[in-house]
């Protein structure tokens, strides 16, 4: 099988994290696929014992939205010159192949809206709509995220559901590490990913007063890397009364330990997104007993269920009124608390890759 790991070979996101997790898932089966492990790309090395399509993403993504050729089948032979029966593109581009073709497709956010997204985002989406015409299957993480395919790519699409496994739980901090010297001691709500539209995180602060005005020690902490939400985020700190400015901090991207620190030492996760097609930090949170209050949209009830507070994620009040009662309902928080262990524990990465191989074997 062709396995696309170009999502591992930068700054893991969340589908980097779900490729991760689904190669070595796979590997661990006990009569696991072959993968030959390839990339996009003109400058990156070629993966360990896998294979470089030589041009770089952007250009192959505009050449795949116009034309499906051509096929990538000879750059992608294993040891021995064998051609894989199967090439999964990993994320959300499938390159033209003569073999069975499979791409993942994770949320519909940037196919609904693909005039919100960057411009490599939108071509991307150009060039899975081609290969989705010209035959090629798709995956998704989540029943609504296979409903929205379905709406946006066409009802005659084959979509298969595999649901991803949980990330391994955030490990505890040495009590002597303090990244951020600021939060140590103080109660704060923490909103962990890439600060982009669909991450709803300028309606997230518009509720922020509304959580601060009786509890003066509480912070909010918006912690992910610069995206295309800036600016509104920005205006939505403006519009804060005064005094709860420095109460909101923008940590920008952090690293493995400071993810963990703050998922240990945060009072409530909130995950207010306008859609998503899993949502790793949610089962992050819940493997460390942190109370999540997230929004009803995409993916989210699937994978929450009962252990979260769900909310419509373009309620201000209700998001308001939702973390409130997390922060001061102790008994509100151990049913949260207890309910998340069960979710976490409902979604091992067996599972996820025995799925997977028996899809592999059926596209074959």
């Amino acid at each position: 099988m062709a396995f696309d790991v170009g999502p591992t070979m930068t700054p893991l996101t969340g589908v980097g994290q779900a490729v991760v997790g689904l190669r070595r898932a796979l590997a661990e089966l006990e009569h696991p696929p072959t993968l030959v492990p390839y990339v996009v790309s003109w400058r990156a090395a070629s993966p360990d014992g896998g294979r470089r399509l030589p041009v770089p993403a952007a250009v192959a993504h505009r050449w795949w939205a116009r034309a499906s050729w051509p096929p990538v089948d000879r750059w992608l032979r294993g040891r021995g010159g064998t051609v894989p029966s199967v090439v999964h593109g990993t994320n959300y581009v499938v390159p033209p192949a003569r073999m069975a073709r499979l791409v993942s497709v994770y949320d519909c956010w940037f196919l609904r809206h693909p005039d919100r997204v960057h411009v490599g985002v939108a071509r991307a989406g150009s060039a899975l709509r081609r290969a989705v015409a010209d035959g090629a299957v798709v995956h998704t993480s989540s029943q609504a995220s296979a409903d929205a395919v379905r709406e946006t790519l066409g009802a005659q699409v084959t979509v298969y559901v595999i649901p991803l496994g949980a990330p391994a739980p955030p490990r505890a901090p040495l009590s002597t590490f303090r990244p951020i010297p600021e939060l140590v001691g103080r109660p704060f709500v923490l909103a962990l990913g890439t600060l982009e539209r669909r991450k709803n995180l300028s309606r997230l602060i518009d509720a922020f007063p509304a959580v601060a005005a009786e509890r003066p020690d509480v912070h909010l902490v918006l912690a992910g890397a610069p995206g295309d939400d800036m600016e509104a985020i920005d205006a939505a700190i403006v519009r804060l009364p005064r005094h709860l400015t420095p109460r909101v901090l923008s940590t920008g991207r952090v690293d493995e330990a400071t993810k963990s620190w703050l998922l240990h030492h945060a009072t409530a996760l909130a995950y207010p997104s306008l859609d998503e097609g899993f949502g790793f930090p949610l089962l992050e949170a819940m493997a460390v007993d942190l109370p999540v209050v997230s929004s009803r949209a995409g993916s989210i009830p699937e994978v929450a269920g009962d252990a979260a507070l769900l909310v419509d994620p373009r309620d201000v009040d209700a998001l308001g009124e939702a973390l409130a009662m997390v922060l001061d309902d102790d008994a509100r928080r151990r049913a949260l608390i207890d309910a998340g262990r069960n979710r976490v524990a409902a979604f091992p990465w067996s599972a996820t890759a025995s799925a997977f191989a028996d899809l592999y074997a059926a596209l074959s």
